[in-house]
C-alpha cells in the first residue's frame, strides 16, 4: 500500500471514529505534498469545527508547543489541525535542515494556510479558528488580512513575529557579521537575471553558510512593515487575541508594540514568566484564556 493510499484509509477511519488521538492527513499544492496532524475530539467530527494551527520559523507541527496545544484543545473537546508548512519541500517533517538550499518565501505560507482552510471546509467545517506561533503568527495574520471568509471566526496569535527595518539590519549584522543592505542589493540584481541564480554561503534566518535563491532572501529581508504583526493588527477586522510571554527574548518588543494597537477587535494577554515557547503551565494558561476568547465569538 502506498503512503498516499494509507493516508486516505486512515482519514476515512478517522472521520468515522468517535475518538482518534492523532492522524496525518495530506493534500497536494503546487506540485508539493502538504501534510498536517489532525485530532478529532471524542464524539465530534470536523462538522463541529476545528482550530487550524501554524508553527514558527523553519519549524514543524511536532515541536513541543504545537503538540501541547493540540493535546490541551483535545482535552477540552476541540478538534485541531496542525499543519506543516512545506518550505518548498514535499511531505516535509521535522525542523528544516540548514544544509538544504532555501527556495521558500515568507509569503508562501499564505496560500498553504488557505489550502488547509479549504480542506477543512470540504470536510464540513463551517467554524474555523486560526492559531499560530511566532513567524506563523505573522503569516496567519497576513492570511486573515487578505482572505475574508465567514467560516473563520477568529485568530489566536502566540508570540507573533515583530519587525523593524533597523532591528532587522542590526540583528543580521550581529548574527552573521555582515551588513544586510549589500546582500539585498546583490539578491535584487540576481533576481533580474535569466536562469537559475543563487546566493552561496549566505546567512539566512537561523542558517549560516546557506544556499538561497535571491527571491527567498528578498522575501524574508526586504523591508516590509506587514511582517510586523502589531502594525498589521492595527486594521484587523477579525477578532484576535495576542499572547506574549513576559520573559520572551525572541519578540521582546511585542508587549510594547501591542500597546499601540488601538483596535477593539484585538485583545492582548501577557503570560507572566513565560518565554517564547509557553511550555508546561504557561500553555495551560494560554488555552484557558483562548477558550474564554472562543466563547465571545
Amino acid at each position: 500500500m502506498t503512503r498516499s493510499t494509507l493516508s486516505s484509509v486512515l482519514l476515512v477511519t478517522l472521520l468515522s471514529s468517535p475518538y482518534v488521538a492523532a492522524e496525518e492527513v495530506q493534500l497536494q499544492h503546487n506540485g508539493l505534498t502538504l501534510n498536517a496532524n489532525l485530532q478529532i475530539a471524542e464524539n465530534s467530527s470536523l462538522e463541529d469545527g476545528a482550530v487550524l494551527i501554524t508553527h514558527g520559523t523553519l519549524a514543524h507541527n511536532g515541536m513541543d508547543i504545537i503538540t501541547t496545544l493540540q493535546e490541551l484543545l483535545l482535552d477540552e473537546g476541540y478538534n485541531s489541525l496542525a499543519i506543516n508548512l512545506s518550505l518548498g519541500q514535499s511531505d516535509r517533517h521535522g525542523m528544516y535542515d540548514c544544509t538544504t538550499p532555501h527556495v521558500h518565501k515568507h509569503s508562501d505560507a499564505i496560500p498553504e494556510i488557505g489550502q488547509w482552510v479549504q480542506w477543512l471546509k470540504s470536510k464540513g467545517s463551517d467554524k474555523i479558528m486560526l492559531m499560530a506561533h511566532s513567524r506563523g503568527g505573522n503569516q496567519t495574520a497576513m492570511f486573515a488580512d487578505q482572505n475574508k471568509d465567514d467560516v473563520i471566526k477568529g485568530q489566536v496569535l502566540i508570540a507573533p513575529q515583530t519587525w523593524s527595518q533597523s532591528e532587522a539590519a542590526t540583528g543580521y549584522e550581529k548574527r552573521y557579521e555582515q551588513a544586510l543592505q549589500p546582500l539585498l542589493k546583490q539578491a535584487d540584481t540576481l533576481s533580474q537575471k535569466d536562469g537559475e541564480q543563487w546566493l552561496e554561503k549566505t546567512g539566512f534566518v537561523y542558517c549560516a553558510d546557506s544556499k538561497v535563491t535571491p527571491e527567498a532572501f528578498l522575501s524574508y529581508y526586504t523591508p516590509d512593515e506587514r511582517q510586523d504583526t502589531p502594525t498589521l493588527l492595527k486594521s484587523a477586522t477579525l477578532p484576535t487575541i495576542v499572547f506574549y510571554g513576559t520573559e520572551d527574548k525572541v519578540v521582546a518588543d511585542l508587549s510594547d508594540k501591542m500597546t499601540q494597537v488601538a483596535n477593539d477587535n484585538v485583545t492582548t494577554v501577557g503570560i507572566e514568566g513565560s518565554d517564547h515557547y509557553f511550555l508546561d503551565l504557561y500553555a495551560d494558561e494560554v488555552i484557558e484564556r483562548t477558550l474564554e476568547f472562543f466563547e465571545t465569538l
